[in-house]
């Protein structure tokens, strides 16, 4: 090969090797970029990763940081905790789920007194043997190893009941386990020594102050009865005094010596009631009465105080309400004696209503009960509204006490409050300063008995009736009494104007005691101008309109106020058709056992104006044998005579009812005696009715009334020229104590 040639092949050769060397040093070149490129990620992931590590580092640091001060802190926390723990005067100790003490404060291992073996570790059941074997705690006669038993039994129940010992030195501890979740007890050793001691102390005080009670009780028993037997005499006396031909000045000396007694008895009553009811002594006695006889009865009551102030005793007993309900009558009548009574002393001209209504709704069924508003109006001064607020407040009056013109204990609305609360009602006034006042209760009671419709059937004959009444009151409640009954009516307030109002009139009712002319003399001129309808006479003393030359020309004379029952009888009694009925052919028999010369002298007083048959019995003894001699209509038996006393009497008059001869005569308690609990006593001794003294003259003639049978003459009849009694049963002595 030539030169040229080879210097041709070997320049290609070079310029070969230098294209790939420049396409190499190209490649070298894009590679290092792609290097630079991945170096430079690299380098930023190192830098944020590095971020990221210290950011962690910090993080952790502070959680570290946390971390020390939150167990320093529960630390401090724990240490407190136990710290307060040991201040505790009670015990404090706390057991795992296998009954190993973990912890235990000073006060609960100071009861071990230093026993070394008493500490954490230790089981529950060698704690119970170290507390019997060591004496720590005072078991008595029982034997430790049933102590323990029971107390391990009590220790593994879910929920251990809390549990008292008593410990060497006398103290009391109160032992209180509760178990948690996990089977961990916390025991807390409550020391109650001195709460043992105070509940000692507090049984002596309440047994001294039972003590202290009784002997209150019996002294106020004693005070009551050692006052109230010459206080029967006094007041009856002077009841009986005032009915004799006296001066105006010797009735006045009567009759303040009646009112002081009464005054004193109204004192004596409301200072044992209250003291019964504060003591919760006072127990209602439900028994099924008469709610409407009740109120006529306390009417009838009042009627003579009533009249000295020239007062009309009003009632509105709802037409259409049942009467027989069960209740406490006694203290029912108490209440309303208290309202009436006040009201008839605040009140010195118009009237005094007692109305009784029944709620909408109630039922006249046995059983069911009747939601009943009894309310008591007057006419009289009022109650300033801002003292009707305290009206029910115990010793608190209307008057100022400084210059007061009524008298009086101030408790009469604070027991009436009392009473109507315990027997689950309400009271209430509503009043207007020198217009009147109306003082209103609410009870709820079981009726006893429905009303008969019968009663409210009109007899034929009688369509239209003429009331004449002067009072305007006492003739609208007439009028919406037979209005209901289905009467037209036609109210007149003069004998005059009813003279002039008589076109289709088919009865009259007229008040006795009017102006100008009254009832009797109305009756007469009907007579005389040939009117024929039958006339009925509303009076408030029966006694002298009986006894009235006019009286043939009234065919039914009524006792005002009229009750329901009377009120339906009278317009039956005056029906077309009806005759009169046959008199009774004998008199009541009444038989009085009281050892108290002036108490029977009292009693034959209060009864002789009765056509009665009465017999004096002056101990228990006597009475049973009078009972079967003289075979009595009723019985009033004292209780405390000599010898034998009213309730073995009575005892004695049952056991021989019992045996057949006779059937069951009422018996009538009459004592001094009027604590809580002496009625329920004696009524279980078989007596039927409780009269405290001093008796009360209507309330003698009512019981008597009530016990008439049948077929006997009543006693209230035209009385006979001898008293109408063959054998008064008084001595000599009791005649020359006249």
């Amino acid at each position: 090969m030539s030169l040229a040639n080879k210097l041709a092949e070997e320049r290609r050769a070079r310029l070969a090797a230098q294209r790939l060397l420049e396409q190499k040093q190209a490649e070298l070149q894009a590679a290092n970029r792609k290097l630079g490129k991945h170096a430079m990620r690299l380098s930023d992931e190192i830098v944020s990763t590095r971020a990221e590590v210290e950011t962690v580092r910090d993080e952790n640091r502070r959680v570290k940081s946390d971390l020390t001060v939150a167990n320093q802190k529960v630390e401090i926390a724990e240490r407190r905790l136990w710290h307060s723990i040991q201040t505790f005067q009670d015990g404090f100790a706390v057991f795992d789920a296998d009954s190993l003490l973990i912890a235990a404060n000073h006060a609960w291992l100071s009861v071990f007194d230093g026993l070394e073996a008493v500490r954490p570790g230790i089981r529950y059941v060698e704690i119970l043997q170290i507390l019997t074997d060591e004496g720590i705690v005072d078991i008595g006669e029982t034997d430790p190893a049933q102590w323990r038993e029971r107390m391990l039994d009590r220790w593994q129940g879910n929920d251990p009941s809390p549990e008292v010992i008593r410990l060497w030195n006398g103290a009391y501890i109160k032992l209180i386990d509760e178990r948690g979740q996990d089977g961990d007890v916390v025991n807390l050793a409550l020391n109650i020594t001195d709460t043992i001691r105070y509940e000692k102390e507090l049984k002596e005080a309440r047994r001294r102050a039972e003590d202290s009670s009784r002997a209150k009780s019996s002294f106020l028993a004693n005070m009551s009865h050692e006052i109230r037997t010459p206080m029967n005499g006094v007041v009856g006396m002077a009841e009986l005094l005032m009915e004799t031909g006296l001066t105006t000045e010797q009735r006045l000396y009567a009759d303040t010596i009646r009112n002081s007694g009464e005054a004193l008895l109204v004192i004596i009553n409301d200072v044992l009631d209250y003291s019964k009811i504060e003591a919760g002594k006072l127990v209602l006695h439900q028994e099924p009465f008469d709610l409407e006889r009740a109120v006529l009865e306390l009417v009838m009551l009042m009627q003579a105080n009533a009249r000295s102030k020239g007062l009309d005793l009003l009632v509105d007993y709802d037409m259409f309400l049942p009467s027989r309900f069960t209740g406490d009558p006694g203290r029912i009548r108490q209440v309303l004696t208290n309202l009436m009574g006040n009201a008839m002393k605040f009140t010195s001209e118009g009237h005094v209503l007692v109305r009784v209504v029944g709620m909408p709704g109630d039922a006249g069924d046995p059983g069911k009960t009747a939601r009943l508003h009894i309310t008591v109006e007057d006419t009289g001064i009022g109650i300033a509204s801002d003292k009707i607020q305290h009206i029910f407040g115990e010793f608190n009056q209307v008057e100022d006490a400084q210059n007061r013109k009524f008298e009086g204990t101030g408790l009469g609305l604070a027991i009436s409050k009392k009473l109507v609360t315990l027997m689950g009602g309400d009271i209430w006034v509503e009043s207007i300063e020198g217009r009147g006042s109306s003082f209103g209760i609410a009870l709820s009671l079981p009726v006893e008995a429905p009303l008969d419709p019968e009663l409210l059937r009109l007899p034929p004959g009688i369509g239209r009736a003429l009331i004449v009444e002067p009072h305007d009151t006492s003739r609208a409640i007439l009028e919406k009494q037979l209005g209901v009954l289905g009467l037209e009516t036609v109210a007149c307030a003069s004998a005059a104007e009813a003279l002039e109002r008589l076109e289709g009139v088919d009865l009259v009712l007229s008040d006795h005691h009017m102006q100008a002319m009254d009832g009797m003399e109305l009756a007469e001129a009907l007579r005389e101008g040939g009117h024929e309808m039958p006339v009925i006479l509303l009076s408030a003393s029966t006694g002298s309109a009986e006894q009235d030359p006019a009286r043939r020309f009234v065919q039914a004379v009524m006792q005002k106020p009229v009750s329901r029952p009377d009120l339906f009888a009278a317009l039956q009694s005056v029906a077309p058709g009806v005759s009169a009925k046959a008199a009774e052919p004998r008199t009541m028999r009444v038989l009085a056992a009281e050892d108290n010369r002036t108490n029977r002298l009292v009693f034959s007083k209060m009864v002789q104006a009765l056509d009665i048959e009465l017999e004096f019995a002056e101990d228990g003894a006597q009475a049973v044998a009078l009972f079967r001699s003289f075979r009595p209509d009723i019985v009033f038996m004292d209780i405390s005579m000599p010898g034998m006393d009213g309730k073995e009497a009575t005892t004695r008059i049952r056991d021989i009812e019992d045996s057949g001869d006779g059937g069951h005569v009422p018996v009538v308690a009459m004592t001094a005696h009027a604590m809580d609990g002496d009625e329920a006593g004696i009524l279980d001794a078989g007596l039927d009715h409780y009269l405290t003294k001093p008796l009360r003259k209507d309330a003698i003639l009512s019981h008597i009334r009530d016990a008439r049978p049948e077929g006997v003459r009543p006693p209230e009849a035209e009385v006979q020229s001898d008293g109408g009694r063959r054998n008064t049963g008084l001595s000599g002595e009791d005649i020359a104590a006249t």
